[in-house]
């Protein structure tokens, strides 16, 4: 199975969470060898979701939001093997309702088209930033 898309029930539950402040959005995406335009152009997944951060990245710092931290995956040590990431990236909201109005913002929906066409599977993981500590837990 994979996601490329959040449910209406999913997206309520996000909306609901009661904490307000900035929020961490963990992308993991994985890119299509060809992406998939419905009006057919040729492209890479990696074109097409570089197309798809050159087209949201306007939209995203105007309502606050950045990327606060990229890595490349190299090895997955504990988990799936079979569930390579391409790209690994978290993107910093100044709140959730910042997110949200991404979300319906017309020149980034426009650039999700790009998104979708190269993206084969993902993950987005809402966190709540917390500072540093001395350990793992703590």
């Amino acid at each position: 199975m994979t996601h490329t898309a959040f449910d209406k029930d999913s997206f309520t539950q996000f909306r609901e969470v009661p904490r307000k402040g900035p929020i961490h959005m963990l992308n993991l995406v994985r890119l299509r060898d060809r992406a998939e335009y419905d009006d057919g152009r040729e492209a890479t997944g990696a074109e097409a979701y570089a197309a798809y951060g050159r087209e949201s990245q306007p939209v995203l710092e105007r309502l606050g939001g950045r990327i606060v931290w990229r890595g490349r995956m190299e090895h997955m040590l504990i988990g799936p093997r079979d569930e390579v990431w391409d790209l690994c990236f978290i993107a910093e909201y100044p709140s959730a309702d910042a997110f949200v109005e991404m979300i319906f913002d017309p020149a980034y929906r426009q650039a999700m088209l790009h998104r979708q066409a190269g993206c084969s599977d993902s993950r987005l993981i809402r966190m709540e930033p917390l500072e540093v500590g001395q350990n793992f837990a703590e």
